[in-house]
C-alpha cells in the first residue's frame, strides 16, 4: 500500500503569505502543499517566497492574479515567476500525488477568460479548455492520488448563496462555478477515479452578513469538493494568539481519509480545527458514507 500523504493547502492569499507560514510548515512537515490562486494583485513577492520552500508546491493562478492588467503581462509575469510550481492546464507529478490544474485566472461564472487571460493566452474556447485539463489528467500516474485543483470550483455543486460555488455578492444567488471544470471531471471519471477537487475564489464568509459558506460536500460517484477560501488566512484569536489558517487533506493509499480546516499558532500548536470528513482507521478499505451535494 501506497504512504499516507499529509497535503497542506493555502487558500485565497490576497497577500497574507510570509515567512512565518514557511517557518510553519517547516515544523508542519506536509508532504506538500496547494495553493489555489489570488496571491495578491500581480505582485511577485510571493510566487518568489512560494519557490523558496522546500516541499512540493502546486498552484494555479486567480483573476486578482491578472493585476487588472488587460494586456496580459502581470498573468505572464506571475506564471514565469512560479516556474514549475504553475499547474493550470497542467500536470504536476510529485512522488505519491498527482496534481492537475484547471483553468488559471478564473473569476467563475460558467465559462469566460476575462482580457487579461485572452490577452497572455490566446483565444481559448470551453471545448479545448476541458480537453487541456482532462489530457492533463490522462498523463497522471494511475497509481497514486490525483487531485484536481482550480481557483474556481466547478459547476453543480449548489445555486444557494451558502453553496460552495454559489455567487453571494448580489442577488440572484446562482451557481457561480466553473462549466468546463465540471465537463472536465465527467470526462475524467470515465477513466479514472477524482477523489478531490480543491479550489477557492468564493471566500467562506459571505457578503452583506449572510453567515458563512459551506465549503465541503461529496457528490454521489465519492468525489469530495473542498473549498479553502478562508480570507484573510492570517489572524488572531481572543488571547492575543496569531493564526495561520492551512486546509489539510490526508489520504490512506488512494482513499481520501481526512478532511479539515486547521488554524496553527506560529509555533505549530493546532489551536483550532473544523473537521469536514474523517474515515475511522478500522473503516479506510470500505467505502464510506456519502455527504452528498
Amino acid at each position: 500500500m501506497l504512504a499516507d500523504l499529509r497535503i497542506a493547502i493555502a487558500g485565497d492569499l490576497h497577500g497574507a503569505w510570509d515567512h512565518s507560514d514557511h517557518g510553519l510548515l517547516a515544523i508542519l512537515k506536509p508532504d506538500g502543499l496547494l495553493v489555489v490562486g489570488d496571491l495578491s494583485d500581480g505582485h511577485q513577492r510571493i510566487p518568489s517566497l512560494l519557490r523558496q520552500l522546500k516541499l512540493p508546491v502546486a498552484c494555479v493562478l486567480g483573476n486578482h492574479d491578472t493585476g487588472k492588467d488587460s494586456s496580459g503581462r502581470t498573468l505572464q509575469r506571475q506564471i514565469e515567476a512560479l516556474g514549475p510550481l504553475h499547474c493550470g492546464w497542467g500536470l504536476c507529478q510529485w512522488p505519491g500525488l498527482a496534481v492537475v490544474g484547471a483553468r488559471p485566472a478564473s473569476a467563475g461564472g460558467g465559462f469566460h477568460l476575462s482580457q487579461a487571460a485572452l490577452s497572455a493566452f490566446g483565444p481559448v474556447t470551453l471545448q479545448q479548455s476541458v480537453d487541456r485539463i482532462t489530457t492533463a489528467a490522462m498523463a497522471a500516474d494511475p497509481d497514486v492520488p490525483f487531485i484536481l485543483l482550480g481557483h474556481s470550483g466547478p459547476t453543480g455543486l449548489g445555486s444557494e448563496a451558502t453553496a460552495p460555488c454559489g455567487r453571494d455578492w448580489k442577488p440572484p444567488a446562482m451557481d457561480w462555478g466553473d462549466q468546463d471544470l465540471a465537463l472536465a471531471i465527467e470526462q475524467i471519471r470515465r477513466h479514472r477515479p477524482v477523489p478531490l477537487v480543491v479550489f477557492g475564489h468564493m471566500h467562506h464568509a459571505l457578503r452583506r452578513g449572510q453567515g458563512e459558506r459551506v465549503s465541503f460536500c461529496r457528490d454521489r460517484a465519492g468525489t469530495a469538493y473542498l473549498n479553502t477560501a478562508c480570507v484573510p488566512r492570517h489572524g488572531s484569536d481572543a488571547a492575543g494568539r496569531d493564526l495561520r489558517h492551512f486546509s489539510w487533506v490526508e489520504f490512506s493509499g488512494q482513499q481520501l481519509v481526512h478532511v479539515s480546516h486547521r488554524w496553527y499558532g506560529l509555533g505549530g500548536e493546532l489551536l483550532y480545527e473544523e473537521r469536514l470528513f474523517e474515515v475511522p482507521v478500522a473503516a479506510r478499505l470500505d467505502a464510506p458514507q456519502l455527504s452528498l451535494c
